[in-house]
């Protein structure tokens, strides 16, 4: 299967050097980045290795992933 990633410099590549510049100074944005990453690697190896989960359950870390991807990207643009 071929799995999207879903890493932040891939999702706003044109913002890499305001979310470097974020990362080096807001503590804030490191923790719900790296919450971000965490997710999304659970994610793509739940959908890489096939690993049964409820529908429900898959669905519901989509949905936290995205609620900090809007976070994320309010404070990228702000």
């Amino acid at each position: 299967m071929n799995v999207e990633h879903h890493d932040l410099a891939g999702e706003f590549p044109e913002q890499r050097e305001k979310i470097h510049t974020l990362k080096m100074g807001n503590a804030h944005f490191v923790k719900l980045s790296d919450e971000y990453h965490v997710l999304s690697k659970d994610i793509e190896r739940l959908e890489n290795e096939g690993i049964p989960v409820a529908d429900r359950t898959f669905e519901e870390q989509k949905k936290k992933r995205a609620l900090l991807k809007d976070q994320l990207y309010a404070m990228i643009v702000a």
